[in-house]
């Protein structure tokens, strides 16, 4: 076979630039790996007063979370005895500057959903290592607070500050978790419509942030990093201290449960009760789609007003909601606040022989997740694949939304709690960075639903995210104009559309707090640019 020259030289161009690429290539893999070998050994020489775990077995356990659903493993775990630890970490690391791939990762109790607490071949911080400062209640001042470590659990500062007749305002309906976590995000529950999410019931915080820098900071005091940091998702900095606003705490609360089978009705009624001044401390609700023996079950725990009606009604088949509601009080004022209650519940369009309550203690009532997760580990169902939802819907749209996803989506009982209910946009701070809706009452919607390992039915984890798609799907195709809460996305686009009009606000934060993107990687919202020099 003959060639031409034209054809000898392109023939050569090509083996040449095959042999270049080749080159490149494995010049571009020593250099990786001459990085990697070196960093641990970098990292090892830090001055800290707690350690670093490079071991796999700490790193495969801090590369799961609660959503059971990503692994993600880091190359080190840090477990800090004190803020300068932390400090002294990531200002390591931003010190290597864009050239290292290294990024870092705050993790509380590990109830993330979806891998936003993982660092892949970064550094995971253990922030239930973080002891300091000690939990100290300030009573002389008003209001009262206490200041916690950003890694402490919620369930122990009712503790301590019970013990000074004291409790935070605003919680989450699980306390397992840790105050840097919540604040994160905002941290909701069904006092939030009177005193607003957690995020807005804090005074002070201490931040380390993307460059190692500890700052103290509050509304007054460095205020842009403290509203950037709350509802944050972790971007501008590390929590390591808060301050939380405390009131008096009760003794009891009286819990109550009523049916709806009307959804204007028990929106209406909704409404109504967090728009009123004098109404309960707690509004929640939950829709039940063909649960068999609802109200049997409620007797485990809760009294029915009418017994023999109770054991007529039937759920069978029909899609209903409840109304959960609770008053505080202490004992002597019980008579007081069983005459509140009943004036408004005499008020409400609920179905008269579903009406059931209990008396609880202030404990037993803010830790009642708890009891269930203590059931569910017992029978190996709590660590399970959690597909979570949480949506953010505007007052106008709630009704359009229910006719369609409790009407077509969502046919079959839920293996989990579906959430429903509203809160007054006014309790929450707009320079904050949590994304809500515009409207001045907004719903939380929450698909808490956990998945059966190896199903391929309705329980199974493939058609609880294919139920869910068609949720936001819904959503989007309507333009019903909802947020996600805890929100999880893969795109900088699709960020872009959940932020909105905050986009450049919340960038502009990134690059004054985090230049490099060295926090939080697993929300999946900035990429840390690596450069070869």
């Amino acid at each position: 076979m003959r060639y031409s020259p034209r054809s000898l030289v392109g023939k050569h161009n090509i083996l040449f630039f095959r042999g270049f690429t080749m080159f490149f290539l494995s010049c571009l893999a020593i250099r990786l790996n001459l990085c990697l070998s070196s960093i641990p050994s970098s990292l090892k020489s830090l001055p800290l007063e707690g350690h670093l775990n490079f071991d796999e077995v700490s790193l495969r356990n801090v590369a799961k979370d609660f959503g059971n659903r990503y692994q993600y493993h880091p190359m080190a775990v840090l477990h800090p005895e004190s803020v300068s630890d932390i400090a002294a970490t990531i200002k390591h690391i931003w010190l290597m500057g864009p050239s290292s791939h290294l990024t870092v990762a705050a993790r509380g109790h590990g109830h993330s959903l979806q891998g936003q607490a993982q660092a892949h071949g970064g550094v995971v911080i253990s922030m239930e290592s973080l002891k300091v400062p000690e939990m100290q209640v300030h009573i002389g001042n008003y209001p009262p607070y206490v200041d916690v470590s950003g890694g402490e659990l919620w369930i122990n500062i009712l503790h301590e500050t019970l013990r000074h007749g004291l409790a935070p305002r605003s919680w989450t309906d699980y306390l397992h978790l840790t105050v840097g976590g919540t604040l994160s995000n905002a941290g909701v529950s069904g006092q939030a419509f009177k005193h607003g999410p957690q995020i807005s019931n804090v005074q002070q915080l201490e931040i380390v942030t993307g460059t190692g820098e500890v700052v103290n900071c509050s509304a007054e005091h460095n205020g842009e990093l403290f509203h950037s940091v709350l509802g944050g998702l972790g971007q501008f900095g590390i929590i390591t201290r808060a301050r939380i606003v405390l009131e008096p705490a009760p003794a009891m609360v009286k819990w109550i449960r009523v049916l709806y089978s009307d959804f204007t009705a028990f929106t209406r009624d909704q409404e109504r009760l967090i728009s009123s001044e004098n109404t309960f401390d707690y509004i929640e609700g939950f829709v039940i789609i063909n649960r068999t023996g609802l109200l049997n079950n409620w007797r485990l725990s809760f009294n029915p007003q009418d017994p023999v009606q109770a054991s007529i009604f039937k759920s069978d088949g029909r899609t209903l909601f409840c109304l959960e509601l609770a008053k505080y009080f202490n004992v002597e004022e019980i008579d007081a606040a069983n005459q509140e209650v009943e004036e408004h519940l005499s008020r409400l369009s609920y179905i008269p022989s579903t009406l059931f309550s209990t008396e609880v203690t202030f404990v037993d009532f803010l830790d009642r997740v708890h009891v269930s997760e203590v059931k569910l580990r017992s029978k190996g169902l709590w660590d399970v694949p959690h597909p979570w939802l949480n949506l953010l819907i505007p007052k106008s749209q709630i009704h359009n939304f229910a006719e369609v996803v409790f009407g077509n989506i969502l046919t079959e009982t839920s293996n989990g709690p579906v959430l429903i209910y509203p809160v007054n946009k006014s309790k929450w701070d707009n320079r904050t960075s949590v994304v809500i809706p515009e409207e001045d009452i907004f719903y939380l919607v929450a698909f808490l639903t956990s998945a059966v390992p190896s199903s391929n039915g309705t329980d199974g984890l493939e058609h609880i995210l294919s139920q869910n798609k068609r949720i936001l799907e819904f959503c989007e195709r309507s333009h019903l104009g909802v947020k996600q809460y805890l929100p999880h996305y893969n795109t900088q686009q699709e960020w872009r559309a959940h932020f909105g009009p905050q986009w450049e606000t919340f960038l502009q934060r990134k690059s004054v707090y985090d230049p490099l993107a060295i926090l939080a990687p697993g929300q999946r919202i900035f990429q840390k640019a690596i450069t070869f020099s």
